[in-house]
């Protein structure tokens, strides 16, 4: 079985952005049922986000009340969670201090119940070195406080720079797009810098959000489902020669956007 931190995960991990980042929330109980189900099926990787929600109810708050009623599951969970993205979630922040405020607020929601064991950035910040954001979450891993450091939606490049900074062993894993509907990283280097390095690629939406099964069949279904189309294509999802690629596009449908309170300002940088 594939490991992270050491600990054995199963070969498929369980996203918790549906439970919270919505208009109505799953009810809790319901969402705790889900959970265990997951476990019980060896679905014990868990990635959320600080913003998947709100300040008041987002995944690790909703984890906290989780391991709180079920504290004998917290060992068994490695935990990844996305951050650095300002307070309201709505643009990369990989400055020392928003680093810093957004580890804080994960660890204090997460109570005690539960050790950070992975912290990604949601994105890369391109105005920011990324040795300064790596030095916040490098002091949190010697302090204890966090288990290891992740990269989401990221170019190969970025990889490359990330384990010159790092260390091959200091990546624990990347976490990208892929699926039948969006396999740009097979092409475009992200995952042969994983595999270069013998880093794991966490593939998120692998169903292709719900259009490889059936709950998107039009560009009108998308309004129930806001979260899946209010970001601007990340790194990853571009070619490695140019951000405007036809075949690219091509991979990126619907292009519609529905009206939303959140999106990522587009840096026109492949980051």
């Amino acid at each position: 079985m594939p490991q992270l931190l050491g600990k054995e995960i199963g070969p498929t991990g369980f996203g918790l952005m549906g439970f919270t980042w919505r208009p109505n929330p799953v009810p809790q109980d319901q969402a705790f049922a889900t959970l265990r189900a997951a476990l019980s099926l060896s679905l014990n990787f868990w990635n959320g986000g600080e913003f998947y929600g709100t300040p008041n109810y987002n995944s690790p708050i909703l984890l906290e009340r989780y391991f709180a009623q079920y504290p004998e599951d917290a060992d068994k969970v490695v935990l990844s969670i996305k951050g650095s993205c300002g307070p309201d979630g709505t643009h990369p922040d990989g400055s020392a201090a928003e680093v810093r405020r957004s580890l804080d607020s994960v660890i204090k929601q997460l109570n005690g119940r539960k050790k950070l064991d992975i912290f990604e950035c949601a994105r890369r910040d391109p105005e920011v070195d990324m040795a300064e954001t790596f030095e916040v979450m490098q002091e949190y891993i010697e302090k204890g406080l966090l288990g290891g450091i992740s990269l989401s939606e990221v170019s190969a490049e970025t990889i490359h720079q990330a384990v010159k900074i790092l260390g091959k062993k200091g990546v624990v894993c990347v976490e990208v797009e892929l699926s039948l509907f969006a396999a740009e990283v097979l092409e475009n280097g992200v995952a042969a810098a994983c595999k270069e390095y013998g880093i794991p690629l966490v593939a998120y939406s692998p169903l292709g959000r719900g259009i490889l099964t059936g709950q998107v069949k039009s560009r009108d279904d998308l309004s129930k489902f806001p979260s899946r189309c209010c970001f601007t294509s990340p790194a990853s999802r571009r070619t490695s020669t140019s951000t405007s690629s036809s075949s690219t596009r091509s991979r990126r449908w619907p292009r519609r956007r529905v009206a939303r309170p959140r999106s990522w300002p587009s840096r026109g940088r492949v980051v």
